[in-house]
């Protein structure tokens, strides 16, 4: 198995950064591929440096690479290679980043702060990328800082179905943490057919990852409540979120998130919670110390896999998401 799939005249290849390459080989197994040979390493001064083993010349090029930590390494490796491709004369060049970096700094909150999602999607553009594929932003605007197409997917599918097999939809509750994911909750709501709850909670502004939860907006009394949100980082927003419904008398609550950042406490938070399981993808790796009989991870694979079919065969990825509406 080769990196190169050809339709026609064209040609597909697709590369790994190494922020998480068992996600890479995943969707490259998907679309019948390899991954093209890259060699990448880091001097002793901490730069980086990349070279591809195979001519990139007039080929459609998807590159791969999660956001995880060290962050900031793994985004400089992608602009990295990024440049090598668009100087290897690639015809186009797809990023694809499964967890894209710095989405919750998508607007200044007060005077003298930066908007880091913008400068994040402004590097990518004058590293070379023709478009961004990625799954579950932060906030639907930022797919307008790229100055080009940005197709973004949604883990809903792979997430709701898991949940609505296992659960006693009668009894199902759906809930959003914040007043900022109720139109994603709501979708939640129309595929497996449930009620909405609303957790009303205060962040702190002083003070990072500190979240006072206030009240529960809806019934959930006696029912199994699916919290649904973008992220985990650290987990105290959503732990919070989940002792406010046991407090007004939820059955059980489970909670599913897209991205599993799963940093700093997150681990002794979600170990010593009431939650009787977190449903995360894979879009980044998963901590080690976090392989607990409670946390169930689901491929984004497939999904990432035919959006990138979709691109190379000029479709449409969008049909892949039409049944969810707005």
């Amino acid at each position: 198995m080769t990196g190169i799939k050809t339709t026609g005249e064209k040609k597909l290849m697709l590369f790994s950064g190494r922020a998480h390459p068992e996600l890479a080989e995943e969707v490259a197994h998907q679309l019948g591929v390899g991954l093209v040979p890259t060699k990448a390493f880091d001097f002793a001064n901490g730069e980086i440096y990349v070279r591809y083993q195979e001519s990139a010349r007039g080929a459609d090029c998807f590159l791969i690479q999660s956001h995880t930590a060290p962050i900031n390494k793994w985004i400089m490796e992608q602009l990295i290679m990024l440049d090598a491709l668009k100087r290897a004369s690639a015809r186009s060049i797809t990023v694809v980043v499964p967890s894209y970096g710095y989405a919750r700094q998508d607007k200044k909150h007060r005077g003298r702060e930066p908007i880091s999602a913008r400068l994040i999607a402004d590097l990518m553009k004058t590293a070379g990328a023709d478009r961004i594929v990625t799954v579950d932003l932060h906030t639907d605007q930022i797919q307008g800082f790229f100055d080009g197409p940005v197709d973004h997917l949604f883990a809903l599918p792979v997430l709701a179905d898991y949940v609505g097999a296992k659960v006693d939809r009668k009894k199902l509750t759906i809930v959003s943490p914040d007043a900022g994911r109720v139109r994603v909750a709501d979708r939640w709501c129309d595929r497996l057919d449930a009620p909405l709850a609303i957790v009303h909670k205060r962040r702190d502004k002083d003070v990072a990852n500190k979240v006072t939860v206030h009240e529960v907006v809806g019934d959930v009394a006696g029912r199994v409540c699916v919290l649904v949100d973008d992220m985990i980082d650290t987990g105290g927003t959503i732990c919070a979120a989940a002792d406010a419904l046991f407090e007004n008398g939820a059955e059980d609550v489970i909670v599913t998130a897209t991205h599993g950042i799963l940093s700093g406490p997150a681990a002794d938070r979600l170990k010593n919670s009431k939650v009787s399981e977190f449903v995360f993808t894979d879009t980044l790796p998963t901590p080690g110390e976090l392989e607990l009989d409670k946390i169930t991870v689901l491929s984004i694979a497939p999904t990432i896999a035919r959006a990138l079919r979709e691109v190379f065969e000029d479709g449409s990825v969008t049909s892949l998401f039409e049944e969810q509406g707005d």
